[in-house]
């Protein structure tokens, strides 16, 4: 297994991890297909739209990635600076080269392929040499847009971190101590929507900071910050391996499909009722499409229970598929915005249609340049 946590061995496949990867896969190259569209708010009203109620269905992406991790890592097997060594160390070579290479890629083609991109989602005057040079090295304190999905690695670095120790209490915990505790998590995915709601009800914030349960200017630690975030997918993962529900295909379906629909419905239409109360609060317009938040854990649930039925025997060909969409995860962005830039020229397509083409074409462009990095010993380390 690579060190995302989303590459098996070819002798250590599961065939509804693999399902579930490709799926997770598509759904966040999917998803950045929508930004273009969502980026026109009210300029453009139908493409907004379509890019919220699109974009909505698939937020699940990252939620389902950060699942996997946890199925195929937890419990730890080995010692925490072996564990470290090896998928921390996995993971910053390609981090190194696609945070170089993004930037570059986009200078090259926005100043010499296609100046006049259309793309609303694109950063104006982001891409002079000196703004391209500067993005070159900074990436050592954070992701910039040009590498906007590398941001998963630096979170993943982060639970990385974490799982020995996680592993360690997870290995001697009983069931209802971990349900416990993701009850206690469970409370976390509602935290976003209190910070909405305080200021309506008089909160005024300490000091001018806005946070909650001592959250301050010289706090960023409150009250739920050790036991909320991504963590809770990896527990929840591990929990439904040890005790999957037991339940039949029509109780499991009569479960998760409503469950599924009430957390779209509450992110699409949550998202646009956010950006009419709240035109220009782009704060409060994340807030519905958090990724902990307790819409998208609804929706990731779902997707996740039903997947995990599956209980697919491994086939060659979707195993082979898997085992490009790590490298397809780090490079499909660029591949994003030129096709939006193509399908463009389409001006009659409806919206829904140019982002199912848009993100087909992106999936498929970035599934070969990975098939062909994969087979030169060079480039092969950059992709798995």
């Amino acid at each position: 297994m690579n060190g995302s946590g989303l590459m098996l061995r070819q002798d250590e496949r599961i065939g509804w991890i693999d399902l579930l990867r490709v799926v997770s896969c598509f759904m966040v190259v999917f998803a950045h297909c929508c930004d273009p569209f969502v980026a026109q708010f009210d300029q453009d009203r139908a493409s907004f739209l379509a890019g919220v109620f699109s974009g909505s269905l698939v937020r699940s992406s990252v939620p389902l990635f950060v699942m996997m991790t946890g199925v195929l890592l937890l419990p730890v097997q080995s010692g925490m600076a072996n564990f470290y060594r090896k998928r921390i160390g996995r993971i910053i070579v390609p981090l190194i080269f696609w945070s170089i290479a993004l930037p570059i890629l986009f200078f090259v083609y926005l100043n010499y392929i296609q100046p006049e991109s259309a793309n609303p989602a694109l950063p104006a005057d982001g891409y002079t040499p000196q703004a391209t040079g500067i993005k070159l090295y900074t990436f050592i304190f954070n992701f910039n847009f040009d590498t906007t999905p590398l941001w998963y690695l630096y979170m993943l670095v982060g639970l990385y971190l974490i799982l020995p120790i996680l592993s360690a209490w997870l290995e001697r915990a009983t069931k209802r101590e971990i349900r416990l505790f993701l009850w206690v998590w469970g409370v976390t995915l509602l935290m976003p929507y209190l910070r909405m709601l305080a200021p309506m009800l008089g909160y005024a914030g300490n000091y001018g900071h806005m946070g909650l349960f001592g959250e301050c200017d010289w706090n960023l630690y409150g009250t739920f910050y050790y036991v909320s975030g991504f963590i809770g997918y990896l527990v929840l993962a591990h929990y439904l391996v040890l005790y999957p529900p037991a339940w039949s295909w029509r109780k499991t379906l009569c479960i998760t499909v409503p469950m599924f629909v009430v957390g779209y419905l509450i992110t699409a239409l949550g998202y646009v009722w956010v950006q009419k109360l709240y035109p220009g609060n782009y704060a409060y317009l994340e807030i519905v499409w958090y990724f902990t938040g307790i819409n998208v854990f609804m929706m990731t649930y779902a997707v996740f229970v039903v997947i995990r039925k599956l209980n697919l025997k491994p086939s060659r060909w979707l195993a082979d598929l898997a085992s490009l969409t790590f490298g397809i995860y780090l490079c499909h962005f660029i591949f994003v915005h030129i096709a939006y830039d193509c399908f463009a020229m389409f001006g009659a397509m409806p919206y829904f249609l140019r982002i199912v083409c848009m993100a087909c074409s992106a999936f498929v462009i970035s599934a070969i340049v990975v098939w062909v990095m994969k087979r030169c010993a060079v480039t092969r380390r950059l992709v798995v």
